[in-house]
């Protein structure tokens, strides 16, 4: 493999390294091969991953983004399940085929409530998407200028073909942290996710095919793996199921879900295993979690959880809520949610096994619990 140290294309410790990560990047794609950050700490902007390009962040190497909004420009995103063009994601490759972020580094995204973490949910600009959405504005017309839109997801690889993304230590994300969109053959193994800031999640894969989640670790801000295919209408007019999705050999620290599907699951969902999980507690919520609503509407089903041991969890061990934020039921796209199969759960402390939150033109249908 042929290797690409940054430190030759002009970065050094403790300065901007953007120029230089881009330079070497350009130079890796002409032949395929490994960008890679040497020992140290290392300042960039956003970081834009082209076809056949490992980038590989050393032992004892930090990569540590800048949280200046102007740092990120202006990209094609999903932002909570809608498409829109916004801040670019710190990492981001968009239609490429064979990219790679590895390493036993980490990867530091500069995010704190003096920074990223007080934009919340920019409302003006909220509801501006929302009226583009209900508006039927092409997407390419959705732009959000800088200075405003979006918190960024930290790695978002955007309808490319095998991915992998392996061992990294990823911390103080903007948001969703590892946020594969329309991607196939996607591998998500060895990678340590501390991130406690808002919408913290873990891993999002978004309207993706045939997916390895294995070997993590997750300590988040909100749910630590949570599988989603688009929001409401836009999540319909795209219409990309998320299905084939394995997640085994995890471990789950705190979070609001450990394993969950939705909210976003217009989409739908279907071929889900999770197996062979711990969950460690004490700052879990829920083990498992469905969530979806009559604005969303979706077909959720096939979905087996197996082997899973819960040391403790605050709420209900499994939770399943087909009007999740949506209590009187305001929508028309009712979900339906099948084929859930559970066994071999043992739960150590927690208030309810179970808990479900349906209604009766979204039931839960064909639940089995077994050895739980």
């Amino acid at each position: 493999m042929i290797e690409h140290l940054i430190t030759e294309y002009g970065a050094r410790p403790d300065a901007d390294c953007t120029a230089a990560l881009e330079l070497a990047i350009r130079a890796c794609q002409l032949s395929g091969g490994r960008v890679t950050v040497p020992p140290g700490r290392f300042r960039t902007g956003a970081i834009r991953l082209r076809s056949n390009v490992e980038l590989h962040v050393s032992a004892g190497a930090t990569l540590e983004f800048d949280p200046d909004p102007a740092a990120y420009p202006i990209v094609r995103t999903r932002w909570q399940g809608i498409e829109c063009l916004s801040h670019s994601p710190l990492i981001y490759a968009y239609d490429e085929v064979n990219v790679a972020v590895t390493g036993t580094g980490t990867l530091d995204g500069g995010a704190g409530f003096d920074s990223w973490w007080s934009r919340t949910k920019p409302v003006e600009d909220w509801q501006r998407l929302l009226r583009m959405v209900a508006d039927e504005v092409p997407v390419d017309e959705r732009v959000f200028s800088p200075g405003h839109g979006f918190r960024p997801s930290f790695v978002q690889p955007y309808r490319c073909r095998r991915v992998r993304i392996e061992d990294v230590r990823l911390v103080n994300a903007p948001m969703w942290v590892v946020h594969p969109v329309l991607c196939s053959e996607v591998t998500v193994s060895g990678v340590t996710v501390d991130s406690h800031g808002p919408n913290n999640d873990g891993c999002n894969p978004d309207s993706c095919t045939d997916v390895l989640i294995s070997g993590c670790s997750f300590d988040t801000g909100d749910d630590c793996v949570a599988i989603k295919s688009g929001r409401d209408a836009d999540g319909r007019r795209v219409a990309t199921r998320c299905e084939n999705v394995v997640i085994e050999d995890c471990r789950f620290g705190s979070g609001h879900g450990a394993v969950t599907i939705g909210s976003e699951t217009s989409g739908g969902v279907r071929n889900v295993v999770a197996r062979n999980l711990r969950m460690a507690g004490p700052g879990l919520d829920h083990a498992v979690r469905i969530k979806t609503n009559s604005h969303r509407g979706g077909v959720i089903e096939n979905v087996l959880i197996r082997d899973t041991l819960v040391e403790s969890v605050s709420g209900s061990a499994v939770l399943i809520d087909t009007r999740h934020a949506d209590e009187a039921v305001t929508g028309s796209h009712h979900p339906v949610v099948r084929g859930i199969s559970i066994s071999g759960l043992e739960v150590r402390s927690a208030p309810r096994l179970l808990e479900l939150r349906d209604a009766p033109l979204s039931p839960v249908l064909d639940l089995t619990l077994n050895s739980c």
